[in-house]
């Protein structure tokens, strides 16, 4: 995450102000994932329900995120900030505090998913509004390896928190961090209009057709949708696979618990998405996320059937593949956000974000359903819930290509 020359020196302090507001907002998120076989036992969920636990943040998101982000082409994006870390702290607080089975998390999880809406694509755009071309560009994988860092290190600190106190203590400290972000982003965000927004028609707030022309603009948000797709679903089991794969296969004494590795495998995956929009800029971006797409689809199809076989070649498969899956991610939102017309960047973003996430609702609950169907056989499941995942990534590629060759 280092400074580019080519951002000017006075966005760069507002540029790190909101990744800082992003990376705390957005640090809890996965509380739930890392402590997934804890709730899976203390409310025995079946495996679908658990898949739903998760997914349900995604789905809430994909129904909130056109009207918020879309929004900030009229009001200040502060505003919808507001709203959105506001509505964070008080979904993790309360899944702290309120949960006890299944319909109560579901519904925290919800609202969560509509808090990270109101944050997530807005703190983008209030960046990308100040800059255009290759500053742009890199402003915006800035802002992406923030996000994949906190969302990396979620993981790990929920796993340490829940140690030392309470798996409920995790989602209290994610809570209190999206209240700092929402107090961040008020402070250096500005309280003014968007420029176009005097001109914007208000019955257009939800008309995506301008957006759904943009062809070039579409390749790029069908290639997200299937990233976002297979990585909630990595993320929301890998820390359940490794778990069982240490059951099954006893790890050496020296690996770090399950949580602490999925944590190492967001982080490998960051590094590789910083050095993929680069490698995008220079070899072309379609062929960087061609070679991401097909590297992920061939180790999902592997993964899943080493279970049992050995805890460090499980591990390590997990930690390539989350890598792989990471290398377009930056380079996929930054060809959207490109591609986007000006007048219609929060539009384009927001259906950006929607697509994606409606992928990332998919993903978990897919896999969850594998693994109930498969019953009792735990390798037939884990190969099908993570292998056919492939598939997905596969023809998302093929209408990515099809999409940009006619633009």
């Amino acid at each position: 995450m280092s400074e580019s020359p080519t951002i000017p020196r006075e966005s760069r302090r507002f540029i790190w102000a909101i990744v800082t507001a992003q990376m705390l907002a957005q640090i809890g998120a996965f509380s739930l994932p890392a402590l997934l076989p804890h709730y899976i036992a203390a409310w025995a969920l079946s495996k679908t329900q658990a898949g739903w636990l998760v997914g349900i943040f995604f789905a809430a998101y994909v129904v909130a995120v056109p009207i918020l982000v879309s929004l900030t082409d009229r009001v200040p994006a502060r505003h919808v900030y507001a709203v959105g870390a506001g509505l964070t702290a008080i979904s993790h607080l309360g899944f702290a505090f309120l949960a006890d089975g299944f319909w109560s998390a579901l519904a925290l999880r919800a609202l969560a998913g509509i808090g990270w809406a109101g944050a997530y694509m807005p703190g983008l755009k209030a960046i990308a509004d100040t800059l255009e071309g290759n500053a742009q560009s890199r402003a915006v994988s800035m802002h992406a390896a923030g996000v994949g860092i906190a969302g990396a290190s979620s993981f790990g600190i929920a796993g340490l928190i829940a140690a030392w106190a309470s798996p409920s203590a995790a989602f209290v400290f994610g809570g209190l961090a999206a209240l700092l972000a929402l107090a961040l982003a008020w402070a250096v965000m500005p309280d003014r209009k968007p420029e176009h927004a005097a001109t914007a028609d208000p019955r257009a707030l939800l008309d995506f057709r301008p957006v759904l022309r943009n062809r070039q603009a579409m390749a790029w948000i069908a290639g997200y949708t299937v990233h976002t797709w297979e990585m909630a679903a990595l993320r929301a089991w890998g820390v359940t696979f490794l778990t069982i794969a240490a059951v099954q296969a006893a790890p050496p004494a020296w690996l770090p618990a399950p949580t602490v590795l999925l944590s190492i495998a967001n982080f490998a995956g960051i590094v590789v998405s910083i050095s993929g929009n680069e490698l995008a800029q220079r070899h072309g971006r379609m062929r960087v996320v061609s070679f991401a797409i097909c590297t992920a689809a061939l180790l999902a199809l592997i993964t899943g059937w080493t279970l049992g076989a050995s805890m460090l070649l499980c591990t390590a498969l997990i930690i390539l593949w989350m890598a792989a899956i990471f290398i377009d991610s930056s380079a996929l939102t930054a060809g959207t956000v490109q591609a986007a017309d000006p007048r219609l960047r929060g539009a384009t973003m927001g259906l950006h974000s929607m697509c994606g996430y409606a992928g990332g609702f998919i993903g978990p609950l897919g896999v969850g359903l594998a693994l109930d169907l498969a019953g009792r056989n735990a390798l037939l499941g884990w190969g099908l819930g993570f292998g056919h995942l492939a598939l997905v990534t596969f023809a998302g590629l093929a209408a990515l290509r099809w999409l940009a060759s006619r633009g």
